[in-house]
């Protein structure tokens, strides 16, 4: 991919982030794709016209996610995009 949309935050480890983003590095560490990864394919879902929910299902079924870790990826790309 070229330029991305939505880029990752960079995560300061000595300010525990809150929300969505305090996810992220479990997400790194348990799946072994930078956010960047998530994030580019969640906003193509996005860009496809799916809805929050369906993309949640398919980092699910398709990529082996998590609930929580999933949704976490939509609803920070979602605010991103102001969705």
């Amino acid at each position: 991919m070229s330029t991305s949309r939505v880029t990752a935050p960079v995560i300061d480890p000595a300010d525990k982030p809150k929300g969505p983003v305090s996810y992220f590095p479990n997400i790194e560490a348990k799946y072994g794709e930078p956010m960047q990864h998530w994030i580019d394919l969640t906003v193509e879902r996005f860009d496809a016209g799916e809805t929050h929910m369906a993309i949640v299902g398919w980092l699910k079924s398709d990529h082996g996610l998590g609930h929580g870790h999933a949704n976490a990826i939509v609803a920070w790309v979602k605010a991103q995009l102001g969705a």
